[in-house]
């Protein structure tokens, strides 16, 4: 490993390139996992290669099974040979960041485990460099989160003067409101609210940041932003995966708390946003939470219209049979758990007042992909249709389409005259980030959040206001379904982009999903 060469900064790094990375000891919670293995240390692994670690690093593994250092670094390099999103895997690096990987044993709800674990963070051979700069990685089931910063505390491994002891939180936080109001406090009793870092991995996709930049770096957008020109928006999150093996959780989250709550809420706010006041992360956070609090508490008769949730059924994807979702393993046999919600909101301010956005997420869909679309008002039409079977029947409205995932990029869609005919029709002009002549290394999400975290940068991570605000809509819904005497949900085919009833929530205003490049024939 090398050491990062960038001139460290105070301000957010999606205005200057990351600031040095300081000597740390980071722990993972729940090292034995999935997350860990797949995600956590390939993105450590690829930070070492570009030379964003310092020599001065080391990581502990922290879970409750027996496990040697070399069994656990063993365990660790067959999944970095699996998940790699870049092959080859460079040895060498692995090797040498290897060597600074070590096992602790010890049980989550164990407060003694934790002492143990401050003793283990002063003996390794690292320690005498690094000092007491600490990152704690909550990799864990979320019922563990709150238990192991009140142990952390406990054991003098809190943020306290003269230490940044920071801690990664994921996802779910919390199950409603008042669940995220208690973990929220139970955190900031332990840790200061800028040490803490909620983390929604969306928000590590340069797609997404790129929001920012794209909106506010162009004069021939940002004028446009607003209800003069914008007819309404529409975000997909669409999974072409079942629940599978995560049936347990799944039924107990849902699409709601598992999608909207977050990754769906985050790419609403960073569209509907104004401009921060700068680019450091409290004033990008501030405009966030104004976007949420500008949303009033729907009423249960305007939810009603307003909000569709669906189930899966069985059916083939890509050759693939997926069972029903009341088949599928840990699910409940009469569940009304949704697999699929689409919703519309309406943002009560000046920029956005009377434009609906809607969004989706499901499992089970036709595709797997993550977009925003800007629908842009219809021209006047007249000019174009006067004679005969004119273009004026094939316009289209203009739109912009923002990709997140797969194949990130955007493109515009306008109207262009066909060619030796009086019609118009409609065309696409695109950019791809992967066809762009960018000399930069495109880092995945958990790359870009983890050097955010080390550096003590929040601008990527969700602010405890932040969270509560979208546990206060999501709630709303859950109120109204449990008024709701339904003995069972829509179905909707595997393969399909929903139910009916989705495409009904747009068509009673005239309007429709826009179908994504994957599904055009």
């Amino acid at each position: 490993m090398s050491i990062c060469k960038v001139d460290p900064a105070e301000h957010s790094t999606l205005a200057i390139a990351p600031p040095q990375v300081p000597p740390t000891i980071a722990v993972i919670f729940g090292a034995t996992g999935d997350l860990t293995h797949r995600k956590i240390v390939p993105a450590f692994y690829h930070l070492a290669k570009n030379g964003l670690l310092p020599d001065d690093f080391a990581i502990i593994g922290f879970a409750r099974r027996p496990k040697s250092d070399d069994e656990f670094r063993q365990d660790l390099e067959k999944a970095l040979l699996e998940f790699s999103h870049t092959k080859p895997v460079d040895m060498e690096i692995w090797k040498k960041l290897a060597a600074h990987i070590y096992y602790f044993q010890g049980e989550l709800d164990d407060p003694a485990a934790y002492q143990k674990l401050a003793e283990k963070l002063k003996a390794i051979p690292e320690a005498a460099k690094i000092g007491e700069n600490y990152l704690f990685y909550l990799a864990t089931a979320p019922n563990y989160f709150g238990e192991a910063a009140k142990n952390l505390k406990a054991a003098g491994l809190s943020s306290h003067a003269g230490t940044r002891h920071r801690l990664i939180v994921e996802k779910p936080f919390g199950e409603d409101l008042a669940s995220a109001r208690e973990l929220n406090a139970t955190l900031q009793s332990a840790f200061e609210e800028r040490d803490i870092f909620r983390i929604d991995h969306y928000l590590g996709k340069e797609t997404v940041q790129n929001l920012i930049y794209f909106r506010f770096a162009n004069s021939i957008y940002e004028p446009l932003w607003n209800r003069i020109y914008i007819d309404h928006v529409q975000i997909t999150v669409a999974e072409q995966v079942g629940v599978e093996s995560r049936g347990g959780y799944y039924d107990e989250a849902g699409a709601s708390r598992d999608m909207l709550q977050n990754h769906l809420f985050q790419l609403f706010t960073l569209t509907a946003m104004e401009a921060p006041a700068s680019l450091d992360a409290e004033s990008i956070r501030d405009e966030k939470v104004k976007v949420l609090r500008s949303i009033p508490t729907p009423s249960l008769e305007s939810l009603a219209k307003n909000v569709v949730r669906a189930q899966y059924g069985g059916g083939f994807i890509g050759g693939k049979a997926i069972p029903a979702y009341r088949q599928e393993e840990k699910v409940a046999h009469d569940s009304q758990t949704e697999t699929f919600v689409a919703a519309r909101f309406e943002i009560d301010n000046w920029r956005w007042h009377g434009v609906p956005f809607y969004l989706r997420t499901g499992k089970a869909l036709a595709a797997q992909f993550t977009e925003i679309n800007i629908i842009f008002k219809q021209p006047p039409s007249v000019l174009f249709a006067a004679g005969a079977e004119s273009g004026a029947s094939r316009m289209q409205a203009n739109s912009l389409r923002i990709r997140i995932q797969p194949n990130e990029g955007i493109g515009l869609s306008f109207n262009v005259k066909v060619p030796a005919k009086a019609e118009a029709e409609p065309v696409d002009m695109d950019f791809l980030y992967k066809s762009a002549q960018f000399d930069h290394y495109l880092p995945e999400a958990y790359e870009r959040l983890l050097v955010d975290a080390l550096v003590g940068e929040s601008t990527l991570f969700t602010r405890s206001d932040e969270v509560e605000q979208a546990w206060r809509l999501v709630d709303s819904l859950h109120e109204l379904w449990k008024k709701q005497t339904v003995k069972n949900l829509p179905l909707y085919a595997c393969g399909s982009m929903g139910p009916v009833e989705s495409d009904q929530l747009l068509e009673r205003s005239g309007r429709a999903w826009i179908v994504p490049p994957e599904l055009k024939k």
